[in-house]
This record gives C-alpha cells, structure tokens and sequence, in this order.
C-alpha cells in the first residue's frame, strides 16, 4: 500500500497499487457530531452523527475526490487503509474566562 500524498502517490494510484490515508476525526460535543478531515487529502471534510455514517461518508468523499485529483471517471484504486486519529473537542465559554 502507498500512502496519498507521498511523492508520486498519483502515478502509483494509476498503476493500480492500492492507498492508504490519514484521518483526523474530532468528536464535537456542543455540536454532538464527528467531524473527519485529512492532511493527505486536501479537500476532505465530513460531519456526521455517528461512526458508521462517518465511514460510509468518508469512503464517498475519498472516492469522488481521488476521481477529481486522478483526472478520471472512476477510481479503480481502492483506498483499504484508513488510518484514524480520534479526538474530541472541549468546547469553553469564553465570556467566563474573559477571552
């Protein structure tokens, strides 16, 4: 597997060799949502309410983004490791901390 982002990841993308990728996912509290983005894929950001729909939605957007960066109509490359970093985020009020 050849991670997105690293040199030529595009031209081994084309070859047919399989990607994998990073993931940041943030648990938003106040919001009560996931939030998913990616350091390797510019352009990925998605917010859903749980883990599953996360998935499904970050294989969709991973999906029609590669098609848009790779140039073509479908991605024969499949994306089989997802590499994911969770954290939440704690949100404060700032009018008690005088922000």
């Amino acid at each position: 597997m050849y991670r997105i982002g690293f040199p030529f990841w595009k031209q081994v993308a084309r070859l047919g060799m399989s990607l994998k990728m990073r993931i940041n996912v943030m648990r938003d509290r106040e919001a009560d949502v996931l939030v998913a983005t990616s350091d390797d894929l510019p352009g990925l950001v998605c917010e859903v309410a749980t883990m599953d729909e996360l998935l499904l939605e970050v294989y969709g957007a991973t999906h029609e983004l590669l098609a848009i960066l790779l140039q073509s109509d479908s991605v024969s490359t499949p994306v089989t490791d997802f590499r994911m970093k969770i954290a939440s985020i704690a949100t404060t009020n700032c009018a008690s901390r005088n922000c």
